[in-house]
This record gives C-alpha cells, structure tokens and sequence, in this order.
C-alpha cells in the first residue's frame, strides 16, 4: 500500500536525520531545521509566515519557534509594523548550527538515496513532488 510506504519512508528519513545530526551533535529536530532555514531565507518574517513556508499550523510553529529562542538560535521581536506579529530572525549561534544542519542533511540525503542512481533520485523527487502538488488541490 502507498500509504504505508509514505509512512515507513517518513520513519526512516526520520530516524536518519537524526542519527547524522547526534553523530555531529547537532541539537535540533526536522522541523526546527525547517523553521531554521525558512528564516533565514525571510529574516525578519513573522511566525504565521513561517509555518506557511514550513507547511506547518500555527500552533505548532510557535511550540518550535519557542525552543530555538531557548536555545538561542532565533531572536523573537515585536514587529514595528505590527504590534500582534513577532518577527524572527537568526542570531549568530543561529546560523552556526543551521551551516552545521546544512552540511548533516546533505550527508542524510544521500544516505537515503545510496541506493538509487541519479537517475532514479530524480524520478523519485518528481513523483513525490507530483503527489505533493496532487494533494495541495
């Protein structure tokens, strides 16, 4: 069945990620990596922002956004603009552990792909990006 399929795949990419990141101590979950990276390519966005660009709800961003504060990774500001946002952006140790994230999930993926010619990587990108944009619909 596909759906199991995308279920097991989701579970080992999972399990992946964060054995490559606790191999380079590395403290930080899929998500936070996405938030991360949705960041700093936004600074200065807001948080609803980033849990669109994350596929994520509101709710759970805020719960991910909350730890990278504590951990020092992302500063959270009232917005100039609007009083209700709270705008992120990195700090420095922000982007040190996302240049290290960078570097970990480059080694993630292609662990996940070591099987696959490039060939294949590429069919298998498409078709997932197609069920993805199947699904948005």
């Amino acid at each position: 069945m596909v759906g199991h399929l995308f279920r097991r795949t989701h579970q080992v990419a999972t399990a992946v990620f964060f054995e490559e990141m606790n191999r380079q101590e590395v403290d930080i979950t899929p998500f936070q990596y996405a938030a991360l990276a949705a960041i700093q390519l936004n600074p200065g966005a807001d948080q609803a922002s980033v849990a669109a660009w994350t596929a994520c709800d509101r709710a759970t961003i805020g719960g991910v956004v909350d730890r990278l504060v504590e951990k020092g990774y992302v500063s959270r500001k009232v917005s100039e603009k609007d009083r209700r946002a709270r705008v992120l952006n990195l700090t420095e140790s922000g982007k040190t552990v996302l240049e290290q994230a960078h570097q970990v999930t480059e080694r993630t993926q292609q662990r996940l792909t070591e099987g696959l010619d490039p060939g294949e990587t590429e069919i298998l990108t498409r078709l997932m990006l197609k069920v993805l944009d199947t699904r948005a619909r």
